[in-house]
């Protein structure tokens, strides 16, 4: 059977895109230290994470408006990114596609992470039982991006793939991945937060408060319509032991599916459970 999406293209899912905008030159000219190496790469990995799995394609103007750099500057680096195979230039449309060097790049990432080989099967036991989607990420600036994703037979489930990217503050891969830094670290995120959306800081302050208390009490946290209304979702927060990147493990679907009670009473648990078979699993006990 054929899954069935959820969302409507239309949506803002890609909403927090904004928080990820440079601020742009006022004279519309590259800046003075452009010619410094490491400026410059930064640059091209602005351009390269300017394109989320919704963007087949995307055109200059469009990458200056993501990006916020100069419209010189993002010709130069195009160009040069273009000519490394990072992205595929179509001449006949004037539009850039993600290249084969990138798409190779990231799956050797992701191939050779033992985190994300231990825990698929792991996940998609649970996906399978609760007709859910459990998911795998970590940070990337001021969202959460899909390392692993899977997903039941259910025909409607949550369809988010590897490389989709999520709010920080208002999903329970978010709130868990926060809930698991150390005090220090989690305020300087919660500050830039607050300032990324001063009219929802209240509510991302409650909510995260509460999701603090629940992973101590219940080792997981939860996030019932706070991203979308009609999703409710658990998560946990995974600490690698060889010092890996905290990631983050969440199984979410819509309301008809994981009722908040079943949530608190099932999934949560079950969820745990999964984070620490995976823990004896990459420690080599069974």
């Amino acid at each position: 059977m054929k899954l069935i999406s959820i969302f409507d293209p239309g949506w803002p899912l890609w909403e927090s895109d904004r928080l990820r905008k440079r601020s742009k030159s006022t004279e519309g000219a590259e800046p003075a230290s452009s010619g410094n190496s490491s400026a410059s790469l930064t640059r091209g990995l602005d351009i390269l994470r300017a394109f989320t799995p919704d963007d087949a394609t995307l055109g200059n103007q469009e990458l200056i408006d993501r990006t916020g750099l100069a419209a010189a500057t993002v010709s130069r680096l195009t160009s040069t990114l273009v000519g490394l195979g990072y992205l595929h230039y179509d001449a006949a449309l004037g539009r850039y596609s993600i290249g084969a060097a990138t798409v190779s790049l990231g799956y050797s990432a992701l191939s050779s992470n033992p985190i994300i080989h231990m825990a698929r099967p792991l996940m998609q036991e649970l996906a399978d039982w609760t007709g859910a989607a459990v998911a795998l990420g970590t940070r990337d600036g001021l969202e959460m991006v899909y390392l692993a994703n899977c997903r039941s037979m259910s025909p409607v489930t949550l369809q988010l793939n590897v490389g989709s990217r999520i709010p920080l503050a208002r999903t329970a891969m978010g709130l868990a991945y926060l809930a698991g830094l150390d005090p220090e670290k989690r305020g300087a995120l919660v500050e830039q937060l607050k300032q990324g959306d001063a009219d929802g800081s209240e509510r991302f302050a409650a909510n995260l408060e509460r999701a603090i208390r629940d992973k101590v009490e219940h080792g997981y946290v939860t996030a019932f319509g706070s991203w979308h209304s009609y999703i409710n979702a658990v998560g946990v927060t995974f600490h690698p032991a060889d010092g890996s990147p905290t990631v983050a493990l969440t199984c979410g679907g819509i309301v008809d599916i994981l009722p908040a009670d079943h949530c608190r009473k099932t999934v949560g648990p079950k969820l745990v459970a999964l984070a620490a078979q995976l823990r004896q699993r990459l420690t080599g006990r069974r």
